[in-house]
């Protein structure tokens, strides 16, 4: 394969990996629209579309190892193909949370969530506002973007934490409550969980341009493992 054919090759299995974000995205979106509507047909076409995002995942992952076994590619091409079988896996997980939303969406039925809903939908914004950026950064190779979604994961951090302490305290005073506040509960954390992997797909935006792998938990003093 020639030069140029190969780095064709990747354009596609970028094009096609940045698709499938768009995908996740959505899924992600219309997952917190039915619980936020309480609207089960929808929650149940979030549930039925993630087939269709793990078929992709596979093919994107299949059309890498192929690149990786029939190329044979060195450094930063190497590079690059693993970056984005890392990435189509942590986005894999993404759409795997949206459908546990939309599940538990459809646990809850038509009986209202036990509170109003505010700080949940600011995490579901939050989070796929790093996931957009996040993929951004990785179509633009922009390290300083990528470094700014770091420092959004607290955010998402502390609205999971205010959002777990209510909820407790809603079940220690009343014991009836303690399903409905479960079911949000676990809706934060799969929120809580997309942050976390749109942190993941910087950091491996920011090992992709510098060959560094940046952990958002300091792996040491500089914060910093060199890979190469």
């Amino acid at each position: 394969m020639v030069r140029a054919d190969f780095d064709r090759d990747l354009k596609i299995l970028r094009d096609e990996m940045l698709m499938l974000g768009g995908m996740v995205e959505k899924s992600i979106s219309l997952a917190l629209q039915s619980l936020q509507s309480r609207d089960l047909k929808l929650a149940e076409e979030v549930v039925n579309g993630d087939d269709y995002i793990d078929s992709k995942c596979i093919e994107i992952e299949e059309k890498c190892i192929t690149l990786i076994a029939t190329q044979q590619p060195l450094a930063i091409d190497l590079r690059t193909i693993l970056s984005y079988l890392h990435i189509t896996q942590e986005l894999e997980r993404m759409g795997d949370y949206a459908e546990g939303v939309a599940k538990i969406s459809k646990a809850m039925g038509d009986e209202p969530p036990l509170k109003p809903l505010v700080d949940i939908p600011k995490m579901g914004a939050k989070a796929s506002d790093m996931l957009r950026r996040s993929l951004d950064s990785l179509l633009n190779r922009d390290v300083v973007s990528a470094r700014a979604v770091l420092s959004d994961d607290d955010e998402v951090d502390d609205l999971y934490d205010s959002v777990y302490k209510e909820l407790i305290a809603f079940m220690i005073k009343d014991p009836n409550s303690v399903k409905r506040a479960t079911y949000l509960i676990w809706v934060a954390h799969d929120l809580e969980r997309i942050g976390d992997r749109a942190t993941n797909i910087a950091e491996r935006t920011i090992y992709l341009v510098t060959g560094q792998l940046v952990e958002n938990r300091p792996a040491g003093p500089s914060g910093v493992r060199d890979i190469d």
